[in-house]
């Protein structure tokens, strides 16, 4: 293992923001800053840390409001995917890398919840933002949602992906904060395999 995770649950919305840190030269990547940042910031002195990177996993407020103060206290640039409307130093692409010390976490584009949607993979864990969460997924009635992109989202991508990576999501909806990923692909509904038109429906259904 070379990444240690710091996961907080911020703001009144069940955030969560992560401090994602190499081990071994204590570089950091903060994902997803909105609230509370005092309690970044003490994590980051009590840790030592030198942060490259802030990273959103999409461009929707609650995940993004403290990019400003933290690129100001870190120096860090701001990092998102190349659909987002918001402005940051640097676009990702699927398959990009975000490196960080000896670390680094793959970018896998995850539209559905919005066109900027991103995942990120690396040491065993996957940080998964709105595209899925313990036991349901993001919201798809929002500007840039769709869920026949999610449908793809989830069943060509996520579905493949290795089940014991450790799943790190956006927000507290789940009965346990962290799971994994053959976990939710055995228990959570909107992983259950179906055909696009089923899973279609039952995300715009009421």
């Amino acid at each position: 293992m070379t990444i240690k995770v710091e996961q907080m649950q911020v703001g009144r919305m069940q955030n969560f923001t992560y401090v994602i840190s190499d081990y071994k030269t204590g570089d950091a990547v903060i994902l997803d800053p909105s609230w509370d940042l005092a309690d970044i910031e003490q994590v980051i002195r009590r840790d030592s840390l030198r942060v490259t990177h802030i990273v959103n996993t999409h461009h929707h407020f609650d995940h993004t409001t403290g990019n400003e103060q933290m690129a100001q206290s870190t120096g860090a640039p701001v990092a998102q995917h190349e659909a987002s409307e918001l402005p940051h130093d640097i676009s990702l692409r699927h398959g990009d890398a975000v490196a960080f010390g000896d670390s680094a976490l793959e970018v896998l584009h995850t539209p559905g919840h919005s066109k900027d949607s991103i995942c990120l993979v690396g040491d065993g864990k996957i940080f998964t933002g709105d595209t899925l969460f313990v036991g349901t997924c993001g919201r798809v009635d929002l500007p840039g949602g769709s869920a026949r992109e999610l449908y793809h989202s989830i069943f060509d991508t996520l579905s493949n992906l290795e089940d014991s990576l450790v799943m790190y999501p956006g927000h507290d909806y789940g009965a346990v904060p962290v799971s994994t990923l053959g976990d939710q692909k055995q228990s959570n509904p909107v992983m259950r395999p179906v055909s696009e038109e089923q899973f279609v429906a039952r995300m715009t259904m009421g």
